[in-house]
């Protein structure tokens, strides 16, 4: 299940919010701007799937949210742990490039299919993890300081939607401030003891 934590921002210890309930966590983000939704994320796909396959999995969800704002580029950011000897320094370098606050000029919009991430939105002095997992899509506006853990063993794919044909680029902000904050890791490992007890 997703799950949203806020804090304020100079405060980690201190949750201001802390809920895994969908119309909440939607309730809890539309006053910044950002759109949480739900929608159905089942289609099967094989380990080494390409990302035609997976946008072709999700064909019809791809085709409705492009024609209803417009996006230009759709593409997919796929990591699944693997026996490869690279795997270890291609997954640190992944995770590493999203770690640090940065902005988008265009809104940042993902529709995650597989596994999960928390996006870190940092708006009006406070701090919102959002827990996104398979079924979750997620619209941050452009100009919004954020990042993005997906843990020290990534697993997550996300359909990715841009209105400009450059996909992502990051103006990052040089504030250290998601070294203060509880990582993906400590987040998951919390909330899976929580639903186990």
């Amino acid at each position: 299940m997703s799950l949203l934590t806020v804090w304020p921002e100079a405060d980690s210890a201190t949750e201001l919010l802390r809920t895994a309930e969908p119309g909440a966590i939607a309730e809890a983000l539309a006053p910044i701007g950002v759109r949480y939704e739900r929608w159905t994320a089942d289609a099967a796909l094989a380990p080494g799937a390409t990302q035609d396959e997976v946008i072709a999995a999700y064909r019809t969800e791809v085709d409705r949210i492009t024609a209803a704002e417009g996006y230009i580029l759709v593409d997919v950011i796929r990591l699944q742990p693997s026996d490869d000897p690279e795997w270890p320094a291609k997954a640190a370098a992944a995770r590493q490039k999203f770690l640090a606050e940065h902005t988008h000029d265009d809104d940042e919009v993902r529709f995650f299919v597989e596994g999960a991430g928390i996006f870190y939105l940092h708006v009006d002095g406070k701090v919102f993890a959002v827990l996104c997992e398979a079924g979750d899509l997620l619209s941050v506006p452009k100009g919004i300081t954020h990042w993005f853990d997906m843990g020290v063993e990534p697993s997550v794919a996300a359909i990715r939607f841009f209105h400009d044909e450059d996909g992502w680029v990051g103006d990052f902000t040089g504030d250290k401030i998601s070294e203060r904050f509880p990582d993906f890791d400590t987040i998951q490992a919390r909330y899976a003891a929580e639903s186990a007890a």
